[in-house]
Order: C-alpha cells, then structure tokens, then sequence
C-alpha cells in the first residue's frame, strides 16, 4: 500500500469518534429500555425481596460520596481515549448484554432497597440527593448496574492503559464501587453479582485478543 493510501489521523479519529458514537447510542437505547421499565415493573409487585442481612444497615451514609459515585458517567468518555478503535465493540457489547443480563434478573430477583433514603439537609447534597431520588426508585438492585458499567469500562481502559494510569483508574473503580454503598444506593449482594457479570463478560467478549 502506498503512503497516499494510508489512512490520514483525521480519517482516523474521525472513524474512532463514529464507533464510539454508534456503540453509545445502542448503550443508551438498552440502558433507558431496560433501567425505567424494571423499576416501574417492580414498583408494582406486591412481594419484593430483601436481599440484604441486617448488618449491612449499620453501612454508615457518607453523602460526599455521592460525587464518587457521579464519576461514573466520565467515565463513559474513557475509551476515546484508551481502548483502540478496533477493541471498542467488544466492551459495547459487554454493556448492552450486562443490561439485558441485569433486566433479566431484576425480574427474577425484585429486591427493594433495606437502607432508609435520606436527603441531607446541607447544600448541595440536598439538591443532588433529591434529583437522584426522584428519578431513581429504590429497586432495580441485584446486580448493581452503577458497578457493571463502571467495571466494564474502567478495566477495558485499564487493558491498554500505561502503569500509572492503570493503578489511578483501578483506584477510581475501587472509590467507585464503595460509593454506592456508602451514599445507600446498593447492598453487597448487588456488588458482588456485578462483578461477577463483568468477569464473565470480560471473558465472553475479551477486549483484549493478543
């Protein structure tokens, strides 16, 4: 091939930002398919379960996590900047099948959240824990999708990411995960069947194949 052939760096982010695109809007149309539908079912079953042991409710409430536990959405830019355009349909496909799997099991599984919801009384927590929980209702638990998406992307990045940049993105994830606990959006069964479909999914649809 000769060098005229070769692609130019513009025909090369521009193709990067089209796969990114692409592979966002199918995201969003499982996410918002799937996350208002089973809380709105749920929210109607007369038993919801409790999955949780009592323990969990001394999990102290630290509402400075919240803005931890709002990274999560930076994160979803990420991977214009650390996985290659090619590796980037396999973490799209990580995401949507981690929402389907997660629909699956929010109707298998309806939990309702054990924590009280409180809104803390000091700005701007106040503002911010009212938006979250007047669009967010307290179902939709088991596995935490706040954790898949975050560990999904987060270790698709970590894969091709430079040592330094790799143990600081590990160490977002890790606040990450603790925050929905610490800000009572989520129990430990919720983290930990997260993480399980993740690994799962990392192995079904490996970013990496070298």
């Amino acid at each position: 091939m000769s060098e005229d052939a070769l692609p130019t760096p513009t025909l090369l982010r521009w193709e990067r930002l089209r796969m990114f695109s692409f592979w966002s809007f199918w995201i969003g149309v499982a996410f918002f398919g799937v996350y208002p539908t089973m809380n709105w079912i749920t929210s109607l079953r007369a038993v919801r379960l409790h999955l949780y042991v009592p323990a969990e409710l001394a999990i102290p409430f630290v509402p400075q996590f919240i803005w931890s536990y709002l990274s999560m959405y930076v994160l979803f830019f990420l991977p214009l900047i650390f996985v290659p355009t090619a590796r980037m349909p396999p973490l799209g496909k990580q995401l949507i099948v981690g929402t389907l799997i997660s629909a699956a099991l929010f109707l298998l599984l309806p939990a309702e959240l054990g924590f009280v919801r409180t809104v803390p009384g000091a700005a701007p927590y106040a503002s911010l824990f009212s938006g979250i929980f007047g669009v967010d209702r307290p179902f939709n638990l088991v596995p935490s999708l706040h954790v898949i998406y975050s560990s999904a992307i987060t270790l698709a990045c970590a894969d091709f990411a430079r040592p330094r940049a790799r143990f600081g993105l590990l160490l977002w994830l890790v606040v990450i995960v603790a925050s929905t606990l610490l800000v009572h959006q989520h129990h430990l069964l919720d983290v930990a069947a997260a993480l399980a479909i993740v690994w799962y999914l990392r192995r079904r649809f490996e970013v990496i194949h070298d």
